[in-house]
């Protein structure tokens, strides 16, 4: 029997997601918590096995976990809280909140109503479900009723909510919207319309009204045309490059699960209202083919990066969107190939879901990448990946046998490829010899000025982020990953956060991107920051002021501890330097200090890393005399377990040369290629590398 088939049983039944052990007993989706790929399609999909098919079964498996809170069809969509920082924080927050769980899972479920009207779930028909509760949203006499917008009311989560739920009527009216009766249409229209015509946030939020105003314009309800056609002109002036819009003031995910979503899908829908505004949102997804799919994994998956990283796999919903609006420059393989295993890597993690529901975290519930603004609803935001459903079962992306893109074909190994991102000055790099992909992000942001206390966090304020070491959060007595932290005035550890980008060049075929620091509490702590990727890690060659006698550390990736316990060891290299590895049976991470380092130390904190309880991270750790400075030269490196580093590997740098009173430090590579780092000028050739070959 079909995983699909078991779904739409009866209540008493709806629960299990069958899967067969070993032993040949079946076993439900509580036992073991994953979603289980069956007879998967190793021909046409043959690094993940999934199929358009599996999608469906895969977004009705999510589904299902929603509906077992639903028994009748006044229950609301509102999940158990999880962690104390979300909301709701008080009984007057909690409407909003069931209003998410109700317009967000309405992403997973819209694709799925299209072609099957009849689903159900938990002995609930899930259209008719959803259709009750919308006829409520405008019922006083109802638990679930929202009040409209007063005439002074300003932007809120309910313009988020109903922008979403303007968007699954869009994909699915005649399953959702045309069974209404006209008093029923006309009475949601006016409570979603007074939050459209309504004010905004300057940023993606505009597309919430974007998507209000478009869908009732469409059936022929008056709306304020100004409003809708500013809010368009708008969101097309923060488009930047490469694929990249402004979030005011952020990059982040938001660029291409909210802009690059939004966008093109209101052009394939709407775009008939404005031809030209339509023709500049593709034009500027164009962009993105070249780019982003080159953020993620060799074997697809996503990096975590950014705030709001609970939607997760929502990251994946450009790929379709470039299929629904009908470009045909991408390898279709390689962007399904991306999309399903990004699927998978979060329906096959065993603490993806809690009660049914997806945790707030990353893998399992995780509380410093998650923000006050989210609810345990808000976290079917993910579902967005879902409307690649809308794409016909003989559409490329489905049809295409799945690829490795330029990963099995243009990255060697023996070197890592960088694209650096102009004018948001993002940096991508690829790892041929790991499969990893990394991330140079945006970050200036106060603490003192950070309300939501996001954008100066960890989110954002790590030297780079790795597809495959998801980022370990500060501890109070200093423990840091792929960041400095330095002892401050007020005797806390303070990590960077202030960055402001100098330059990246190509230098003898190797990528040197420069930044700028400082800390936050005292601008006279500065840093000039060099990042050299190399086939096996980072070259980082740093630069550090201070004003007094400061304690300093930086961090390496951090590994977390799986089913064994994370080995140390240190190699004495032959330019007596040494190398200190650790090894957790998936991945080693060795750090090489080769300049200004007093020692490496390696400490095991609790409660910092999203994948387990207990982690290891090692630091390099010195002390800054007051008013000197002092160069920084370290090396990075990983490399899977079972395949021990080789000398060449710990130590890809012969020769480091600091010059003296200039912000330039000058390197020669093992395989004799000079190597210039300017901070003032990355792609700065000097005549002093013939002295140091």
């Amino acid at each position: 029997m079909t995983l699909r088939n078991l779904l739409l049983l009866s209540a008493a039944f709806i629960a299990l997601a069958v899967l067969t052990t070993s032993c040949g007993h079946p076993k439900t989706a509580q036992d073991d918590n994953i979603f289980h790929l069956e007879n998967p399609d190793t021909v046409l999909s043959p690094y993940t096995g999934m199929t358009r098919a599996h999608w469906v079964q895969a977004a009705t498996y999510l589904l299902d976990g929603a509906f077992s809170y639903i028994h009748t069809p006044d229950d609301p969509m509102y999940f158990p809280k999880q962690l104390d920082k979300t909301y709701p924080k008080d009984s007057a927050q909690v409407p909003v909140a069931k209003l998410e769980g109700l317009c967000r899972t309405l992403f997973v479920a819209a694709p799925l109503l299209r072609e099957n009207p009849s689903l159900e779930l938990n002995g609930i028909g899930v259209a008719d479900y959803y259709r009750h509760q919308l006829t409520q949203l405008s019922n006083p006499a109802s638990p679930s009723y929202i009040k409209p917008r007063p005439e002074d009311g300003g932007p809120s989560q309910t313009l988020v909510e109903f922008g979403a739920l303007a968007i699954s009527l869009t994909v699915a009216p005649e399953v959702l919207w045309e069974p209404l009766t006209q008093a029923q249409k006309d009475s949601l229209a006016a409570t979603m319309l007074s939050y459209g015509n309504g004010p905004t946030i300057d940023s993606n939020w505009r597309f919430f009204n974007i998507f209000v105003l478009s869908f009732f314009k469409d059936r022929g309800y008056p709306i304020r045309e100004d409003v809708l056609k500013d809010n368009l002109q708008r969101t097309l002036k923060a488009y930047r490059a490469a694929g990249w819009y402004n979030d005011s003031p952020a990059y982040d995910y938001y660029s291409m699960w909210a802009f690059q979503m939004y966008g093109p899908l209101w052009a394939h829908y709407y775009g008939k209202f404005y031809p030209d505004l339509a023709a500049q949102y593709l034009k500027n997804q164009d962009d993105l083919v070249d780019n982003y799919p080159y953020m993620f994994a060799r074997d697809g998956r996503m990096n975590m990066w950014g705030r709001s990283i609970p939607y997760r796999f929502a990251a994946v919903v450009p790929f379709s969107m470039l299929a629904l609006t009908g470009n045909e420059r991408p390898d279709y393989g390689w962007l399904r190939h991306i999309s399903s295993a990004t699927l998978l890597q979060f329906l096959q993690h065993p603490h993806f879901l809690q009660d049914r529901v997806p945790t707030m975290g990353f893998y399992g519930p995780f509380a410093p990448c998650v923000q006050i603004y989210s609810c345990r609803g808000s976290v079917y935001w993910c579902g967005k990946a879902f409307l690649a459903l809308l794409l016909p079962q003989e559409h490329p992306f489905w049809s295409s046998r799945e690829t490795e893109g330029p990963w099995g074909t243009e990255l060697k190994p023996g070197h890592a490829y960088s694209k650096y991102q102009p004018v948001t000055n993002l940096l991508i790099t690829d790892y041929p010899n790991s499969g990893a992909a990394e991330m140079r992000s945006w970050c200036r942001e106060r603490v003192a000025d950070d309300w939501q206390q996001f954008r100066s966090s960890e989110n954002y304020n790590k030297l780079a982020y790795n597809t495959e070491f998801p980022w370990m959060a500060d501890g109070p007595q200093g423990e840091v990953s792929m960041n400095y932290a330095v002892k401050n005035a007020r005797g806390e550890w303070e990590v960077l956060r202030l960055y402001d980008f100098m330059a990246c060049a190509d230098v003898n075929g190797h990528t040197v991107y420069t930044r700028r620091a400082q800390l936050e509490t005292d601008a006279d702590t500065r840093f000039l920051l060099a990042d050299v990727p190399l086939p096996d890690g980072i070259l980082r060659v740093d630069m550090a002021w201070s004003p007094a006698d400061t304690e300093l550390r930086l961090g390496h990736y951090s590994l977390p501890r799986l089913d064994r316990d994370i080995t140390e060891t240190t190699r004495d290299l032959p330019n007596k330097t040494q190398a200190t590895i650790m090894d957790n049976g998936q991945w080693q991470l060795a750090m090489v200090p080769l300049l200004g380092w007093d020692g490496v130390r390696t400490v095991r904190p609790a409660g910092l890393h999203p994948m387990a309880d207990s982690c290891a991270v090692s630091m390099a750790h010195t002390t800054l005399k007051a008013g000197s400075r002092k160069t920084l030269a370290t090396l990075m490196l990983w490399k899977r377990s079972g395949q021990p580093f080789t000398d060449q590997e710990l130590m890809p740098v012969r020769q480091l040369l600091p010059m003296d009173g200039r912000d330039e430090v000058f390197a020669v590579l093992y395989d004799d290629t000079p190597l210039s780092v300017d901070y003032r000028n990355p792609g700065a050739y000097n005549k002093v590398e013939a002295s140091i070959r």
